[in-house]
């Protein structure tokens, strides 16, 4: 009876394959998260529905190297971990107004003192323009 011999992997294959494996796993996990954001902007009642889906197309057209994520329970989006800016929609605080808000994380120093939160009761052209100027700039 022949002994059949397993293949063997070198250090380096199996380094690749767990490199690999922790690829799939990271993507896997980055599109559960965004599939999380766009399932809470989805219940958000109308105009925060709206608002929330534009602001989360134009976070993906100007920074696409940040990644959506839920982040106490509101749409965020991430840059390595760390929370660059957050969307809240105004029913879930039963406010008269949204908030669009940037962390610590966004490089909006501008002196000794700088907003890092605007109200938004709807977003157009305008409101738009500014929240693509505000991405580049937190983003550096």
């Amino acid at each position: 009876m022949s002994e059949s011999k397993k293949p063997e992997f070198s250090a380096e294959e199996k380094a690749a394959m767990k490199e690999r494996a922790k690829e799939l796993k990271t993507a896997a996990t980055k599109a559960e998260a965004e599939a999380d954001v766009l399932a809470k902007i989805a219940d958000m009642p109308e105009p925060d529905r709206s608002i929330a889906t534009r602001i989360h197309e134009l976070v993906k057209e100007v920074a696409p190297e940040l990644s959506a994520k839920t982040w106490y329970g509101s749409p965020a989006w991430n840059r390595d971990g760390k929370t660059v800016l957050f969307f809240q929609d105004r029913a879930k605080f039963k406010t008269r107004y949204s908030t669009l808000g940037f962390s610590e994380e966004a490089s909006l120093d501008d002196g000794s003192m700088w907003p890092s939160s605007y109200a938004v009761l709807e977003l157009g052209k305008k409101e738009e323009e500014m929240v693509t100027k505000l991405l580049k700039k937190a983003l550096g």
